[in-house]
């Protein structure tokens, strides 16, 4: 199917319409689209008031807290575990940013284009590359430490996939997001009652909005405090968006399990644009516990290959020479689609990672981490090699946005894996995520800064104050009719707990790795046959059910998407279009949800493309009375 095809009768349930490919910049509009649809709560029982909140506390997101903090913003962070159980806290590896001295920005950005396989925002990238080396430092001055050379005392470099220079910085070896969270919880925490307050144990709901279409705050549900059903609203004129990825859409992932693509969902019902979700990044050697392991998987650090480590078959062969110029150290997408060719060749369900001839020492010092994962599971590195397989890893699409975060929905930003700014294109080079959260974080909230207070604080100048306390309110009083819920918009069917596993099952099977038409129209018509089960007898609401709302979602849009990308690219790798295709889609699919015409029960996936790999401008925000003019 190219672009422009009208696809035949449907499969799903919603429908799906096509919007004609234009040309690449949609029209502004008279008015921001409606919400469509709502996760069926309990009215809230209490109210917080501030100038900002931001959903999620990984690296994007406390950054983006920290920098509003200091630009006099009364910010609020609500975030589903603990403030250090993001995905941040997961990331081995390390940072990506040109801070060597063989190194430059340029060279930088020429291993993100070539990995994003002709996908990349150009301007996102260039970004990203020339403020990630002074971001990093800032992030260091706050209090983040590195691993440092013995000899120079510089920050320690070392190489991954994809990377032609050692520019990854890491520390304690293999827990670089572990000291990033740590030393960002720890600023957050000081700033406690002077600026920030923090909402823990809360999984946000739904987008507050006014009759004006702008943002207006959050629903969010505060789990283990007060009433069973602890639903409760954060109003603010500004959302932050950086809840993480999704991969807990499939069985394995090295994901936490708060990965329950909570933010795409949350800005789809909201009418937000997402786009290229169907580019999912499998990391090719996550430690393989069997066939039907389940759930979060250990990660073996791309890190290990960058130190010298060979992938190799059951027979000790080295599968990857020839595959790539830089073999093991080839582009995440290409060595997780060599794996995955080698195993189907085989028969076998894994292949190995050797390592054995690093020695106990390297192990012990460089990769500590791993080294315990592997023994806990009866593995020692040391003298035999590491099982490994592909698992579900990192969304390189997700809430479409500018260069300033700011979503189609005005008020609305997004920010690390929720968001898509056109950085990572059809897959993303290893290490870059953690800069991305860090750079565009830093984006979010300078445009924030730079509103006048009446727009950030939707209060007259000289009324915003130091954070307030948590307080009960009154359910009727809690969300007045300038801030409910659009009364137009259609309550989501909710799907019982236990058919969060069984839609794992169906994403895992018919949209992992390898995909084709066959396996995609079958997941779709199943994932259509859960949503249909649940409109005669929806499920209660409460935490399982509104994950599994989540997880349904957006797993409907990515099978939708990759059904329509007819061609290989990236991490979407399709066997019955095992070509690149250029013509028909270098391009970017961008998709909304939009209320059914037929139906006022359901809702419908409206699809266009843009004619260019960079993105059409952030059109709501141009009916947005707060934008400030761009940057020449």
């Amino acid at each position: 199917m190219t672009p422009d095809d009208t696809p035949d009768a449907e499969t799903e349930t919603p429908t799906e319409t096509e919007i004609p490919t234009g040309t690449g910049r949609a029209p502004a509009p008279t008015a921001p689209a409606p919400r469509v649809t709502n996760l069926p709560a309990p009215a809230p029982g209490w109210t917080l008031d501030a100038d900002v909140v931001v959903v999620g506390s990984g690296v994007a997101g406390l950054t983006t807290a920290l920098r509003c903090a200091a630009a006099g913003r009364r910010t609020v962070v609500v975030t589903k575990a603990r403030l250090d159980d993001g995905s941040t806290r997961w990331a081995q590896g390390g940072i990506a940013a040109a801070l060597g001295e063989d190194d430059t920005p340029e060279q930088h950005e020429a291993d993100t284009l070539v990995a994003g396989v002709g996908l990349c925002a150009d301007d996102a990238v260039r970004a990203l590359v020339t403020e990630g080396p002074a971001a990093v430092h800032r992030l260091i001055a706050s209090g983040a430490r590195f691993d440092t050379s013995p000899r120079t005392g510089t920050v320690a470099l070392t190489r991954e996939g994809g990377h032609h220079r050692r520019r990854i910085a890491h520390a304690g070896g293999d827990a670089t997001g572990a000291e990033i969270s740590r030393a960002l919880v720890e600023a957050v925490r000081a700033q406690q009652g002077q600026g920030i307050r923090t909402v823990e144990n809360a999984l946000v709901l739904d987008l507050l909005t006014g009759p004006d279409g702008r943002t207006r705050g959050v629903t969010l549900h505060v789990m283990g405090e007060g009433q069973h059903d602890g639903v409760g609203a954060v109003h603010a004129p500004a959302v932050v968006l950086a809840t993480g990825g999704m991969g807990q859409v499939f069985s394995a992932t090295t994901n936490p399990a708060v990965s329950t693509g909570d933010g795409v969902a949350l800005a789809l019902r909201a009418g937000a644009e997402v786009s290229d979700l169907e580019f999912v990044q499998f990391h090719p050697t996550v430690l393989f516990l069997g066939p039907d392991a389940e759930g979060q998987q250990p990660l073996i650090s791309e890190a290990i290959r960058g130190e010298g480590a060979h992938l190799v078959d059951a027979d000790g062969e080295r599968f990857m020479l020839g595959q790539h110029e830089l073999a093991e150290l080839a582009p995440r997408d290409i060595v997780a689609k060599a794996i995955t060719r080698r195993m189907r060749e085989q028969g076998t369900t894994h292949m190995y990672l050797d390592a054995r001839h690093f020695g106990a020492p390297m192990w012990e010092q460089r990769f500590p981490t791993i080294l315990a994962a592997c023994r806990a599971h009866g593995i020692d590195p040391v003298t035999e090699p590491i099982p490994v397989a592909p698992a579900a890893h990192y969304a390189s699409g997700g809430v479409r946005t500018d260069l300033h975060g700011r979503t189609t929905v005005p008020g609305l930003y997004a920010c690390g894996e929720t968001a898509c700014t056109g950085v990572h294109g059809a897959n993303r080079l290893a290490s870059n995520s953690l800069l991305e959260g860090l750079v565009f974080a830093e984006h979010i909230a300078e445009h924030i800064s730079e509103l006048s207070t009446e727009q950030a604080t939707g209060q007259p100048t000289g009324q915003s104050g130091p954070a307030p306390a948590l307080s009960p309110a009154d359910s009727a009083d809690s969300a007045d009719s300038a801030d409910s819920a659009d009364s137009a918009a259609t309550v989501t069917p909710l799907l019982p707990p236990a058919a969060r596993t069984a839609l794992q099952r169906i994403m895992t099977h018919g949209a992992g790795v390898l995909r084709s038409e066959e396996s995609l129209t079958q997941a779709a018509a199943q994932l259509a046959a859960l949503h249909a089960d649940t409109e005669d007898k929806p499920a209660e609401p409460g935490v399982d059910t509104w994950e599994t709302a989540n997880l349904q979602l957006v797993a409907r849009v990515l099978v939708a998407a990759a059904i329509r990308r007819t061609e290989t690219r990236g991490c979407h790798w399709r066997e019955d279009h095992p070509e690149r295709d250029d013509a028909a889609w270098r391009r970017h699919l961008v998709i909304t949800l939009r209320p059914d015409q037929q139906s006022p029960t359901l809702d419908t996936l409206a699809f266009r493309t843009t004619d260019a790999t960079a993105f059409p401008p952030v059109t709501a925000a141009a009916a947005d009375p707060a934008a400030r003019k761009e940057k020449s």
